[in-house]
């Protein structure tokens, strides 16, 4: 695909127009199970929520727990949650918070829990009042969790009682309710009043280079659906098909992929924590259609012995959504031959929201590839002058959507060209309109003058038989300036040598691309969403 083909897929999944996607949008409401009929007493409770709430969480939850009363909604570590019971407990959040937590429209109330069903509660009642959400980071220490809260003057607290003690530490005043215990019932307490539209979230940054700054948004169901049509076209998901997001739902791609199973009706099957053996056995288990989880997750799966993985039966899944960090070729390449055609890589960032997404066909013609733009969304790639770069040449993705943050909530934001917001990434677009990643503005270095891509030479590294993971980055050098460094993880039971390894990167690579150093190291520190803390490895 060439020439004016290929611009309009990069502008848009296919160049549909708006009559085309509300075709496309009614064929899916219908073909998922989204729409459909309905008994008069259902009816008019879907109608009374809807109007109560507006397009918003708690109506979507309503949805679902007016036609599906005893479908799961939850299913975590300790017990199995109805969308009945889920109504239920929501409102009882809600009523909690309102009286005695004394929270109202635009209250900001901080959500700190690892993956269990008190998380959907303290979300959905947060938004049945109208308050503000921050989506705080479990692995946070108590100065960094003081300078978050105080910074998003947090009113009040839904969080698990494992995080008592760096709360403490913190120095947080305001109302506290344990996430992880029942919220008991209180006979006097009135329900909450109605309140109309959408909350706004704020969603905190990776962190990776300093203190998370917070991006908040308005929580808009019917922008999210726009990209989302293509999507759930293309992974060919249902109504009610079981979903196992293994990502912390207080990360946007968690949180997106639960928003997701709500509309859908569906059951979200999540733990705790991450342990790779039990996440076959949970999608073999629930016969789960669809699997979320950043890369190194499942790199990890991978990595369970070949027995164990024969024993869970996998064949339910229509797709596999990669997201939150880069999808490597030699990952992509393992997942397609382990899984079959079923995997998805998509794209996106706390600011922009969700951007693109490769399908298995696209990343079976170019493995890598985060494919063209999702419907509604314009990407770009600009130069820094702000000129469009054609097919091959390297510059700064620039993201136009519904879905764009405004503002760091502690002041100035991400810049605009054109309407279009900067991300901070490179990458390239193919003939076909299929884009590439290339890396971070701030991660590429100059050595010796010449503009080096760590990410570039990290996916070679990545493909060698006896390297299990790595990190590389760049380093000061008194002589060109920078020079990159590798941090290697060996397979077990392999023995390489960094000279082999600088050899495997001469022989594929520019001279001026290999890196002059080689750790070998048991683990890469990462943060709860998989990615390489590389200030650590710098330290």
């Amino acid at each position: 695909m060439r020439g004016g083909a290929a611009r309009r897929r990069a502008a848009g999944r296919g160049g549909r127009g708006p009559v085309g996607f509300v075709a496309q949008t009614a064929r899916t409401l219908v073909r998922t199970g989204i729409v459909g009929p309905m008994r008069p007493r259902v009816l008019g409770d879907v109608v009374r929520t809807a109007y109560r709430y507006g397009p918003a969480l708690p109506t979507m939850l309503g949805i679902a727990a007016a036609r599906y009363p005893d479908r799961p909604a939850v299913i975590d570590d300790h017990e199995v949650v109805t969308y009945a019971e889920l109504r239920r407990r929501a409102d009882t959040a809600a009523a909690f918070l309102h009286h005695h937590g004394r929270l109202r429209r635009g209250s900001k109330l901080g959500i700190l829990c690892r993956n269990h069903a008190g998380f959907a509660t303290a979300t959905l009642g947060g938004a049945a009042i109208g308050a503000d959400l921050v989506f705080l980071n479990t692995e946070f220490a108590g100065p960094q969790l003081a300078e978050v809260l105080a910074r998003e003057r947090v009113a009040a607290l839904f969080q698990d009682s494992e995080f008592d003690e760096a709360v403490d530490r913190a120095g947080f005043a305001g109302p506290r309710v344990a996430a992880d215990l029942p919220l008991r019932e209180d006979g006097g307490t009135p329900a909450a009043p109605a309140v109309r539209g959408a909350s706004r979230i704020v969603m905190l940054t990776s962190g990776t280079t300093g203190t998370p700054k917070g991006a908040p948004r308005d929580v808009r169901p019917l922008a999210l659906a726009v990209p989302a049509i293509g999507m759930v076209d293309a992974m060919g998901l249902r109504s009610g098909d079981p979903l196992v997001v293994l990502p912390p739902l207080f990360h946007g791609f968690g949180l997106a992929y639960w928003t997701l199973a709500l509309a859908l009706g569906s059951p979200i099957v999540i733990r705790r924590r991450f342990e790779p053996e039990v996440a076959w056995q949970l999608v073999s288990q629930h016969r789960a259609a669809a699997l979320f989880g950043v890369p190194v997750m499942l790199q990890r799966m991978l990595t369970v012995p070949r027995e164990l993985r024969r024993e869970c039966d996998t064949t339910s899944l229509k797709a596999i959504g990669v997201a939150g960090a880069p999808l490597g070729p030699a990952l992509a390449d393992r997942l397609l031959d382990e899984f079959g055609d079923v995997v998805f890589n998509l794209y996106g960032s706390t600011e922009t929201g969700w951007s693109t997404f490769a399908t298995p066909a696209d990343l079976r013609a170019a493995p890598g590839t985060i494919g063209p733009p999702a419907q509604g969304v314009t990407v770009r790639v600009l130069d820094p002058n702000g000129r469009r770069l054609p097919p091959g040449e390297t510059g700064t993705l620039h993201v136009g959507s519904r879905m764009t943050f405004s503002g760091y909530s502690g002041g100035g934001g991400k810049a605009v060209v054109d309407g279009l917001m900067n991300t901070g990434d490179l990458g390239h677009v193919d003939e076909a309109g299929r884009l590439f990643v290339d890396g971070r503005e701030d991660d590429m270095i100059v050595s010796g003058g010449e503009n080096v891509f760590p990410q570039e030479v990290e996916e070679l590294l990545a493909r060698h038989e006896a390297v299990a993971d790595v990190a590389v980055f760049g380093v000061p050098d008194d002589e060109f300036g920078q020079r990159l460094a590798a941090h290697v993880v060996p397979v077990d039971g392999a023995t390489v040598t960094a000279d082999e390894l600088r050899a495997h990167v001469r022989a594929n690579l520019a001279r001026y691309k290999v890196p002059r150093d080689v750790v070998f190291t048991d683990d890469l520190p990462r943060n709860a969403t998989g990615k390489v803390l590389t200030r650590q490895l710098k330290s």
